[in-house]
């Protein structure tokens, strides 16, 4: 069994900064792929930033330049830094982890995966 625990999210005015942080706790977390997901209201699930167990990256078109996927593998840990954030960033952020298609493409290709409850995210203009 995997869990993940999302903090770091919060208020924040356009232009500014947020750090999120995602435990995670399994024995083989190094070898996960890991991903960051939003959900706006009114809005589907959306896909933020992949980060596969090569190391390699993924982001959606509008997130790229302003944040960054990483992950600490002493610490059972990712993070998303998020910069020059904007009102349409607004949305809870989702940590997520796929224990079986470990690496690009098929990572989170489907639905058996796991998830975290979440941390708001809110931006102002």
């Amino acid at each position: 069994q995997v869990q993940l625990v999302e903090s770091g999210g919060g208020s924040v005015q356009a232009g500014g900064s947020l750090r999120l942080s995602c435990a995670v706790s399994g024995y083989a977390y190094s070898s996960y792929c890991m991903g960051w997901f939003r959900q706006a209201p009114g809005k589907e699930r959306e896909e933020v930033a992949l980060l596969d167990s090569d190391g390699r990256t993924r982001y959606t078109d509008s997130v790229k330049g302003r944040f960054t996927i990483s992950r600490d593998n002493a610490k059972n840990t990712l993070y998303l830094q998020m910069d020059s954030l904007k009102p349409e960033d607004t949305a809870m952020y989702y940590c997520a982890a796929d224990t079986g298609w470990v690496r690009f493409p098929r990572c989170f290709s489907d639905d058996d995966n796991y998830w975290g409850q979440g941390t708001q995210v809110t931006v102002s203009s």
